[in-house]
This record gives C-alpha cells, structure tokens and sequence, in this order.
C-alpha cells in the first residue's frame, strides 16, 4: 500500500535581481571603506566581481566577520532599517557592487512584491547560518571551529581541482580569526598543525584543502570542551 505521505521537492528560491532594475556601478580599490559604523549603511549592494567582507564591532572592541560576499550576493541589508549599525562592509579585493537605495528597493517592492521574499529569503538562509555558527562555539573548540571554516569557505570560494583537492583564495590569519572567534596567534598555530597533519597547504597565494579528509577527521576525531581563553563573541542574529 502507497505511503500517505508525500516528499515535497524543495520550493525554487525567488531570484531578487528577477525584480530589480539595473542600477548604479560602484568599483572601490582593495581596503576600501564601502559603510561603517560612522557611516552606517543606506543602500543595498550586489557585488558585480571581487569579494566584500562585512566586519561587526563587538562590545569588547574587537571586529568579528560576519562573512565574506562574492559575485551575484548581496549585502548592506542593515540600511532596511535592521539593527546592524555597528557593520562595516570593505573591498576585500578590488570589487565592483551594483547599489540600490534603500527608498528605491522599498518603492520596487510595493509594485513587484516578489521582491521582498526573495529579500525575505536571504535574511532567513542567513540567520540559519548565523545560529548554527553559534551553537558551534558552545560544542566544538576552536581547532575544529577553523576546520569547519575552511570548509565552509571552501564550498562557497574554493574550486574543486583534478587531484581531488580544493583551491581557494588567500585568507590572512587575521580575517580567519575574525571569523573563527579567536586570536590571529591562535589560528596560525591551528593552522600550522592542519598543515602537519596533511589537511592544508597555504601561502600568500591562496590556500589548497584536502577537503574530504578534513571532513573524515572531523568526523572522527574526539569531541572536546571548547577552548575558552583568547575568544570573542559573535554578533547574534537580527
């Protein structure tokens, strides 16, 4: 007899730039200020090339990277009247962002209301990720925190290559280090033992991941306390 219950394919996701006109194109050199806390965002940006990293102040003073954003992703969401004025968006690498106002993507999505779903969409993936982040910090330690990372990093920039390994972009120490909750000192030993162990190879080139092989370590390898000392909050969902 036929089960009752059907497995409903996951519902296709709205595309935002279906209902967005084009619009002004930014280019900013590497380094650049994009917004910051001084000057808080007021429109939103979908990065044409290059990457975009998006820091937030913690109240301890110290940034943590909340991501970082590449072709076809948007950011700035704080200029919808969201409670992230403490974000500071900033090229990464030379990039090219498209903008909207904040005024002009509320007047399109009167008349095209698709749009604030497909909006709506993105804040929720991204709150999802954001929260699962969180409640890695009260279950893994900070060695399988960076490994997590570079995975994630891998997945999301990383090209997958003959030999079965993952080539991607340089990330310093330091932005690792935001992103992971740490000290830049602690993710370079971290990453130095990754290195001895056979999962990574870096330089200032970028960074190759035996991907599969991190993911079976982790896999394996015994859970342990996180490590509380040298680590700072992550700014929490909106």
């Amino acid at each position: 007899m036929a089960s009752s219950y059907m497995v409903m394919a996951p519902k296709q996701l709205e595309d935002p730039l279906a209902h967005l006109p084009c619009s002004t194109v930014v280019q900013y050199k590497k380094g650049q200020i994009i917004y910051s806390e001084h000057q808080p965002a007021t429109d939103i940006y979908l990065v044409l090339d290059g990457k975009v990293k998006v820091t937030r102040l913690a109240d301890n003073g110290r940034r943590t990277l909340v991501d970082v954003y590449k072709t076809d992703e948007f950011f700035g969401e704080a200029a919808m009247n969201l409670p992230r004025r403490n974000e500071q968006a900033t090229a990464l690498t030379s990039a090219k962002v498209m903008v909207w106002s904040s005024a002009e993507i509320e007047d399109v999505m009167v008349k095209r209301p698709r749009l604030g779903v497909a909006l709506m969409q993105i804040l929720v993936r991204r709150g999802i990720e954001l929260e699962h982040r969180i409640d890695g910090f009260s279950v893994d330690n900070i060695k399988r925190r960076l490994a997590r990372s570079l995975i994630r990093f891998a997945g999301r920039m990383g090209t997958l290559e003959s030999s079965g390994t993952t080539a991607m972009p340089h990330m310093t120490h330091e932005l690792l280090a935001q992103y992971v909750g740490t000290s830049r000192e602690i993710v370079t030993q971290y990453m130095n033992e990754l290195r001895r162990q056979g999962f990574v190879r870096y330089s200032r080139k970028g960074i190759v991941l035996y991907k599969e092989a991190l993911q079976e370590w982790l896999r394996q390898n015994r859970q342990e306390a996180p490590a509380k000392e040298n680590t700072f909050s992550l700014p929490q969902p909106a």
